[in-house]
């Protein structure tokens, strides 16, 4: 039996005993990783910076700031998401009592990431343990620094038989996925998403798919242009394109299409500089081998803006690409990078037919101040989630549900989407016995009959 059998041995034994069904247990875990992460803020911050070039305000913003806001929210709402709910009862059951018990589905394992790696490590994992879960965390090899930052941080605030982090790359995936868990939860490709789906179907373990997609930004000519590219360059190069939800391409309308591009150029001179790679706080692309899939997708002879790289640093300037066509490089695969494809259409139908004939993607963006155009793409084109006149920033808020559709992922989660996702809802009748109506039983016919038929219209 390796380590990571003896650990899920161990976790089961700990999760029969009732050890993670009191609620006070867990907010008492919650409180002590709140805790520790503020302990280690330094320590994280560090690790996040030699992962990705992470400047230490773009990673307190967008990975430990928000996995302390999920704390936080849980804290004030968990009680409230595990209470029994009353439903009402037909009359068919009279006299019963219909409640729905969130019940904890027992031992958990989330598989993260590199982009954000302790964000999408912890988020998960609040929503686990504040619905009674154990769990195994197994964090991204990619992004070994912060990997072992999360593996200090969980080993000192938790014992093994209720979180435990393993670390390791693909041998290490492999054991886990063919141990037989409660629930998975995966945030990464969709190749290795479709890996874990099968080994999970193996012994018909739910799952939830966090993936990607090439998630479209459509701005059209009643929008703020200098407001929408000013939000879109802040998204689109945030971690330096290395985010799940970031705009993959741009649709804008023709007409404004050379105004808006000028605008996008000005603007990331506003926020990176003139020089981006002389940027302390500009990120840099994950490993060599991401970096030269990227540089692969630019066109040069595209480029209207950008385009220049540093092998030695794996830094990519922030590019725009104009004249793009769906038959280009840079479309046919989920960027995730710094690089911004411009394309154009003249009608909104238009729009609609490109964005459903390809895959769903897991977050659409819209720039306009046309309602009438703003409702006919959220109800018409399917995807995750998105904005309506900004980008990304959906994820930040707990009262909405993030997850992808179709190929962008299966299932969701953040607050109370969160804790349903880590929670088989129960449905019970509680049925009294001082009363028991005879028209369920044989013989079917005469009153009983008639009233079947009425009580079941």
């Amino acid at each position: 039996m390796n380590r990571t059998e003896e650990i899920l041995k161990k976790q089961r034994v700990f999760f029969e005993e009732g050890s993670t069904l009191s609620l006070g247990v867990r907010e008492t875990a919650l409180k002590k990783l709140y805790r520790a992460i503020r302990k280690k803020e330094d320590e994280l911050l560090d690790a996040l910076g030699r992962d990705l070039g992470k400047s230490d305000m773009e990673s307190f913003m967008c990975e430990i700031g928000l996995a302390l806001s999920e704390i936080s929210h849980m804290l004030k709402n968990m009680r409230r998401y595990a209470a029994t709910q009353w439903r009402p009862t037909p009359l068919t059951n009279f006299h019963a009592d219909s409640l729905i018990m969130r019940k904890p589905y027992g031992n958990v394992l989330i598989m993260s990431p590199w982009n954000y790696p302790f964000l999408l490590t912890i988020s998960p994992l609040v929503d686990a343990i504040a619905a009674g879960n154990t769990v195994i965390l197994k964090p991204s090899a990619y992004a070994p620094a912060t990997s072992e930052a999360i593996e200090k941080l969980i080993g000192e605030t938790f014992a093994e038989d209720y979180v435990a982090c393993i670390t390791g790359g693909r041998e290490e995936n492999r054991q886990l996925l063919n141990l037989k868990f409660d629930k998975i939860f995966f945030t990464g490709s969709k190749t290795v998403g479709k890996e874990v789906l099968r080994k999970a179907a193996e012994h018909l373990t739910p799952v939830t798919l966090e993936l990607g997609g090439k998630s479209p930004c459509i701005v059209d000519g009643s929008a703020d242009l200098k407001l929408a590219a000013r939000r879109i360059v802040f998204g689109k190069f945030l971690n330096c394109g290395q985010t799940c939800v970031a705009p993959d391409y741009i649709l804008v309308e023709s007409y404004v299409k050379d105004e808006f591009i000028a605008l996008l150029k000005k603007e990331i001179v506003r926020q990176f500089g003139k020089e981006p790679l002389k940027d302390h706080d500009y990120g840099k692309i994950i490993n060599e081998k991401h970096f030269k899939r990227l540089t692969g997708l630019i066109d040069p002879d595209k480029v209207v803006f950008g385009g220049g790289r540093d092998e030695k640093s794996l830094q990519i300037e922030p590019t725009v690409m104009d004249n793009v066509t769906k038959k280009d490089a840079v479309m046919q695969e989920e960027i995730f990078g710094p690089i911004l494809p411009v394309l154009t259409f003249e009608r909104i139908e238009e729009v609609r037919r490109f964005v459903e004939e390809n895959e769903h993607p897991l977050a659409l963006y819209v720039f306009s101040k046309d309602r009438d155009n703003i409702n006919y793409l959220l109800r018409r084109c399917r995807f995750g989630g998105g904005c309506v006149n900004d980008v990304v920033v959906h994820l930040a808020t707990p009262g909405l549900p993030f997850g992808g559709f179709g190929e962008s992922g299966m299932g969701n989660y953040h607050g109370r989407y969160g804790f349903e996702t880590f929670s088989h809802s129960c449905g019970i009748l509680d049925k009294k016995c001082w009363i028991d109506l005879p028209m369920r039983y044989r013989p079917y016919r005469g009153i009983n009959e008639m009233l079947l038929r009425l009580f079941l219209k």
